[in-house]
């Protein structure tokens, strides 16, 4: 399932932290902040200051609640 408009733009207004859940392992997230997005990606910055491009249908959470796995595995 898609993220809304509505979600990413309370991500970004927020600054809040988030993970991106890509697949089973867990070392594969992606955690940054939200910057800005389109019809199918999201841009996040990264702890290091770079900028990754993200399909939107991944799992999107707040870095904050515990991992959860994404239903397509």
């Amino acid at each position: 399932m898609m993220i809304s408009d509505e979600q990413l733009d309370a991500y970004r207004i927020s600054g809040e932290k988030i993970r991106v859940v890509r697949d089973g392992i867990e070392s594969n997230d992606v955690k940054g902040i939200v910057l800005a997005w389109d019809d199918s990606q999201v841009m996040i910055r990264r702890q290091n200051r770079r900028v990754v491009k993200l399909d939107r249908n991944y799992l999107f959470q707040p870095f904050s609640e515990p991992r959860k796995e994404p239903d397509n595995i």
